[in-house]
């Protein structure tokens, strides 16, 4: 009897060394459905898709593809079955235009010639088959937003005929309307008839549209669920293994004396006169649309961008910080927003990144007490490894933002700025995370919080400014935090 899956994984296996990356895997997807696939960092999830994907080779299994057995795994051969996965780092050409992407294996139809003016018209048709007509094909990808450079990698996939689109964090750098407009475009690509396989750690999003989730956790297969028969608490058990009884823990801690305050602060490029203050054991929230100027402002703050006017006052005393070394050494940490360019040493060791900070104020390095303290740091947010020795770029997301995060932990940080401190964090590793958040502010530290996700800042923040177009829009207290109050400042509604 035929089967209804466009996709079947069956006892995938991967190893990595001595590491079991995946286990006894199963996927099975049913064409023209929307199928999750969720986990914790870590859980397998990247290494199943690019298997899938042809970019790994398994160990063990098998992967049929539209009744079709896959014997040759690369990328161009699970392409050519019909696979394509659009990753976070999107495969495009930044100085090529947007119809050079888009058939960048198949420039021309015939011969060694191309036809421009075909090129691009085929271009726009495919940009007008899922409602992006008006990104113009002549555009050069690099000079797109994010979320068009998106469209286009979509398209791409598009005209190699996929039958099978798989989406890996698809939102993780979209703004909420971006976010909005993305999953309305999937919805519209499974009623064509394109099967679609989503990757992420947004419970929201999977709710919204996928038909069936699959759980994996520590590389191996959980479960197949029904969306519409599950709830958030239901699924996040599933994933972690234990009842989650709330997604933001509660906080005990009492303000104490104003350690933080800055006056109309401005920089040459986007922030405008900003004014606001901290105090011990407050957790301040940051919120606003992307280009909004909250990553600017504590940029400014922490000695990278240079302010042109204004007045910081640090415990009292007027602080000139014209460097991040300066604000370190006052008690000032950052983790910025971007891990991978701007948090981490990707090709050092995980010890060498979660000491930096402590081994710049130290002097002398202690090598054996310096080990001791990495492994203790890292223990204490369940950052999951093999040796501390291990480059950082072989752990998962996740665990990446954890030893960005750890480093600010070994020192006496007094404030701590923390932009999109979970973005692309699995939901048990987000409240791991918000638990040491609550442990710094019961011990006094000053923590400012940045995040695109109202829900985080809601669940977390005692108070929260809207920034929009470079100035705060409007300050809102914790009884008045909501979507709506945010959003509305935020549009300067």
């Amino acid at each position: 009897m035929p089967s209804n899956y466009i996709v079947e994984m069956n006892h995938i296996s991967k190893h990595f060394g001595g590491v079991k990356a995946l286990e006894n895997v199963h996927l099975n997807v049913v064409e023209g459905e929307i199928h999750a696939l969720i986990g914790e960092n870590g859980a397998g999830k990247s290494t199943l898709m690019k298997i899938l994907a042809g970019a790994y080779t398994k160990d063990e299994g098998t992967i049929i593809i539209d009744g079709k057995e896959a014997t040759v795994f690369s990328p161009r051969s699970m392409i050519d079955m019909g696979v394509s996965v659009i990753y976070q780092e999107f495969m495009l050409a930044p100085d090529l235009t947007v119809a050079e992407n888009i058939f960048i294996d198949k420039l021309s139809n015939s011969g060694l010639m191309i036809n421009w003016k075909d090129l691009k018209r085929r271009a726009k048709e495919q940009l007008e088959k899922i409602g992006f007509g008006h990104i113009s094909p002549d555009k050069k990808v690099g000079e797109l937003s994010v979320a068009y450079q998106q469209i286009v990698e979509i398209c791409k996939c598009l005209a190699k005929d996929s039958k099978v689109l798989v989406f890996d964090e698809p939102t993780a750098v979209l703004t909420h309307s971006e976010t909005e407009k993305l999953l309305e475009l999937i919805m519209r690509l499974k009623k064509s008839g394109v099967t679609i396989v989503y990757i992420s750690h947004r419970l929201e999003e999977l709710f919204a549209i996928s038909d069936k989730i699959t759980v994996l956790k520590d590389g191996k297969y959980v479960d197949t669920v029904e969306t519409s028969c599950m709830t958030k608490e239901e699924l996040v058990t599933l994933m972690v293994g234990r009842e989650i009884s709330q997604l933001f823990p509660e906080r005990d801690s009492e303000f104490g004396e104003e350690i933080l305050k800055v006056e109309n602060l401005s920089t040459a490029d986007l922030v405008k006169d900003v004014s606001f203050t901290l105090r011990k054991g407050e957790v301040l929230g940051f919120s606003g649309l992307v280009g909004s100027g909250r990553t600017e402002t504590m940029r400014a703050i922490f000695g990278i961008d240079r302010k042109t006017s204004g007045k910081i006052t640090y415990f009292n005393e007027e602080v000139n910080i014209k460097s991040p070394k300066q604000a370190i050494k006052l008690g000032i940490g950052l983790l910025p927003e971007d891990r991978k360019k701007q948090g981490l040493l990707l090709q050092q060791s995980i010890r060498i990144n979660t000491s930096l900070v402590f081994q710049q104020t130290d002097g002398v390095i202690n090598h054996q007490k310096e080990k001791k303290q990495v492994v203790e740091l890292l223990a204490q947010i369940a950052t999951k490894y093999g040796s501390t020795e291990d480059n950082v770029d072989s752990l998962s997301g996740g665990n990446q933002q954890k030893v960005a995060l750890a480093k600010w932990l070994a020192i006496d940080t007094k404030v701590i700025i923390l932009d999109e401190p979970t973005r692309g964090v699995d939901v048990g590793a987000k409240t791991e995370i918000y638990k040491i958040i609550n442990k710094l502010s019961e011990q006094g530290v000053g923590i400012i919080i940045i995040s695109s996700e109202m829900a985080e800042i809601i669940g977390t923040c005692d108070r929260v400014i809207v920034m929009r177009e470079g100035e705060i829009a409007g300050e809102l207290p914790k009884d008045q935090m909501s979507e709506n109050n945010m959003i509305k400042l935020a549009m300067g509604v």
